[in-house]
């Protein structure tokens, strides 16, 4: 398959994924209306890919397994998913961002439509980009920094055995069902910039892109320029929806590189710009699109067949939690 089919591919994957996370929510609200409505409405298996959306949960997870050597049962799946993306972007670049992220696969239909009304997508001022892009590092710094650092052994002990953290999905689907106030105004505007500018919650706020791009740096996967069959008509540099000078770098190492492959789908000379492991040999898009898949998936699998991935929360405690006033966090 040609190079540039690889995007036709890449759209398919996002769309599915992002289709099975809407999937994974109605169910998830069936699941918690059943204990809201009393039991009057029918009972539906909890769907465990909803962790996928606690990162916080998931993070707290990762000191709890350093320090005690196991994975707790409270979230299994969180963390699961967790180091199922971190090993996609060690091994893959950022491509959990462009190929699986369902956030991502909003806001890139959001800039692409805006690109169709406004015969373009606007650039951030160079200054205000860099003045922009550090804050995602701070909001990853922060919560690192709280958790695995300075958050003792006792109280990730308690924090994931709480109420609080045993409620963090009902917490995170109550947030989407009933969006309103801050939040709402907040999410409206950020998606109308995404009309306007490309990716632009990705590239200034997200703290989980922010990790994988330092993780990704570390990949042995990256974009490569070769200059004698390079015609330097800058159609990869205007591709890249990161803003990378893709035309003048040999080997593309950025961190905001998320492996969309979109850049070498744009180029007229196939053998100008390639995807390549470290030892120089080809990666077909078609190979690089399966193994994004394969090592997300596999992770998952790998996960249910070790017995981390159902959560031991009983159904009279989801009864008690989703009955019980709102939890504060302690």
């Amino acid at each position: 398959m040609s190079e540039k089919n690889v995007q036709k591919v890449r759209l398919a994957v996002q769309w599915g994924f992002l289709l099975f996370s809407l999937y994974l929510g109605v169910t998830f609200y069936r699941f918690v209306l059943h204990f809201q409505s009393g039991g009057a409405t029918p009972f539906v298996e909890r769907p465990n890919g909803v962790e996928a959306f606690l990162p916080i949960s998931a993070l707290v997870s990762l000191k709890g397994w350093i320090v005690s050597g196991t994975i707790n049962d409270v979230h299994p799946a969180a963390l699961v998913v967790f180091l199922s993306v971190i090993a996609m972007s060690l091994l893959l670049k950022r491509s959990f961002c462009s190929w699986v992220c369902p956030v991502s696969t909003i806001t890139e239909l959001c800039w692409k439509a805006g690109f169709k009304i406004f015969g373009k997508n606007y650039k951030v001022w160079l200054w205000l980009d860099w003045l922009l892009r550090p804050i995602k590092y701070l909001l990853l710094a922060f919560f690192v920094v709280s958790i695995l650092v300075f958050m003792a052994p006792d109280s990730v002990s308690d924090f994931i055995a709480g109420d609080y953290n045993k409620m963090a999905d009902i917490k995170m689907l109550d947030f989407f069902v009933h969006l309103s106030g801050t939040p709402l105004v907040v999410i409206g505007i950020l998606l109308a910039l995404s009309f306007l500018f490309k990716n632009p919650f990705c590239r200034f706020l997200c703290p989980y892109g922010a990790l994988l791009g330092l993780v990704s740096r570390l990949s042995p996967v990256k974009v490569q320029r070769n200059e004698s069959a390079c015609i330097s008509c800058g159609g990869c540099t205007r591709a890249c929806p990161s803003y990378i000078d893709v035309m003048h770098k040999e080997r593309v190492c950025s961190e905001e590189c998320v492996g969309c492959l979109r850049c070498v789908s744009a180029c007229p000379k196939p053998e100008a710009l390639q995807l390549k492991a470290k030892n120089g040999k080809v990666i077909p898009g078609m190979v690089y699109a399966a193994l994004v898949v394969a090592v997300f998936v596999g992770g998952t699998l790998i996960g249910r067949a070790t017995g981390h991935w159902h959560s031991s929360i009983t159904k009279s405690d989801y009864q008690r939690l989703i009955a019980a006033p709102p939890v504060e966090h302690p």
